[in-house]
């Protein structure tokens, strides 16, 4: 176990280059068991929840070849040893639940212990199961989840909730299936759109792509391809967080344009400004002034997540660190987790004024001088957000369960002490 020190008050400026998209590689690494042909995806993420994947693929019997330096892998499924996935390796990472779809579909059986991941509330895989039972596939979920099916056929298929592994796991199933397959209520997320489009590329046939109704006519087989992981807007967006809330210059390199249309709106509740070049650079301006603009009437104004292009939930806890340092008041409704909001106690405990009203729901109320203490992120996108806090809080501050946050941002506390945070990595 490790923790994190950080002494704030350092502008973060300069430079940041935005990974690959951590949602959208670790689906992607599942999709090379569709085919028996190698698979080579760049722009990968180093963090800690892709290199468990990379570990469960290899105990199947995948080959897989890792170059850190160019961020590629090379995966080649040419044969599946084994459907049965390590229990250890899938109580780490909620993604595990990703390869239901492409081993039945490839291999007519999977057993997959419960997925792991981040403590943020119920995380259901309702929709996954009840989704695969009608494409032909029989279900147990008592004791590891075990999938068997001799054919996936095709299916007018409903969604219960607009869930992006669901929708992930099906696309990826009906992708081999005999027929077509309809998912309505579909997750369009970037990430999801990423995937489709690698599908496509390994011959899938598809229409949709980007709404929340795909229509996937079933081939007989998938070959490789090259395929890209497209940039990590929540990685960048908490990067920008943390420039704004210490008053530093930071450019963004490699960030989607649409990307950051939907982001715009909600940012700009907080007088928040930047610039979009040509090349996918976004530039943040130094010490912007920072305040809330009222609904009409002078209504507090309310920032709520969604599925996409609502608001992500990924980027609800960074944005609650934000409203600490802007004034004015705004409310925050945390729809998807209910979990999620409990990290505000440790604001609180930093001089945050902030008023959790339940579970969902909290009221912040700034700018507020936060102070340095000791805290334990919950998880990765908590434990960024306190990192966040605590680059802008006086003296310092630790943050302990610093291996949660790896697990979404790859080499974070080397990235801030490059543009220009106190911050050490300590052994507990």
């Amino acid at each position: 176990m490790s923790r994190f020190v950080i002494k704030g008050g350092r502008p973060i400026s300069g430079t940041h280059r935005t990974p690959g998209n951590k949602n959208a590689a670790l689906p992607m690494l599942a999709a090379c068991l569709l085919t028996d042909e190698p698979v080579t995806l760049a722009n990968l993420p180093l963090i800690a929840d892709v290199r468990t994947m990379l570990e469960l693929l290899d105990r199947m019997g995948v080959e897989v070849r890792l170059d850190e330096a160019t961020r590629t892998v090379r995966l080649h499924a040419r044969r599946i040893r084994s459907t049965r996935l390590d229990r250890r390796l899938c109580g780490r990472v909620r993604s595990s639940i990703l390869f239901a779809g492409p081993l039945v579909a490839r291999c007519g059986s999977a057993t997959i212990y419960p997925p792991g991941g981040d403590v943020i509330g119920r995380r259901r895989v309702d929709t996954h199961l009840t989704g695969l039972q009608q494409l032909g596939v029989a279900v147990r979920a008592n004791g590891p989840y075990t999938f068997r099916a001799k054919e996936l056929t095709g299916a007018r298929i409903l969604l219960d909730e607009a869930s992006v592994t669901g929708t992930e796991n099906l696309l990826m199933a009906a992708a081999l299936a005999k027929g077509r397959t309809t998912l309505y209520n579909c997750a369009c997320e970037p990430h999801v759109q990423d995937l489709c489009r690698m599908l496509v590329a390994m011959g899938a046939r598809m229409e949709g792509i980007g709404t929340n109704l795909l229509t996937i006519e079933g081939v007989e087989r998938l070959h490789g391809v090259e395929a890209r992981v497209g940039p990590d807007y929540i990685d960048a967006g908490s990067y920008l967080v943390a420039a704004l809330v210490t008053g530093g210059e930071l450019r963004i390199q490699d960030v989607q344009t649409a990307d950051f249309e939907v982001l715009a709106r909600p940012f700009a509740r907080f007088g928040v400004k930047w610039t979009l070049e040509k090349n996918g650079t976004l530039h943040v301006p130094a010490r912007q002034r920072l305040r809330t603009a009222y609904d009409f009437g002078d209504a507090i104004p309310k920032i709520e997540d969604g599925p996409w292009p609502a608001f992500p939930s990924d980027l609800m806890s960074v944005l609650i660190v934000l409203a600490t340092q802007t004034r004015g008041t705004t409310l925050f409704f945390e729809k998807m987790f209910e979990s999620r909001m409990y990290f505000v106690d440790y604001l609180i405990g930093m001089g945050a004024r902030i008023v959790q009203c339940d579970p969902h729901r909290v009221v912040v109320t700034g700018p507020s001088a936060l102070h340095g203490t000791r805290v334990a992120s919950p998880d990765i996108r908590a434990g960024m957000a306190l990192l966040v806090a605590a680059l802008c809080a006086r003296r310092e501050t630790v943050i302990l369960n610093a291996e949660s946050i790896d697990r979404g941002y790859e080499s974070v506390e080397e990235e801030l002490r490059r543009l220009g945070a106190s911050i050490v990595r300590e052994s507990e």
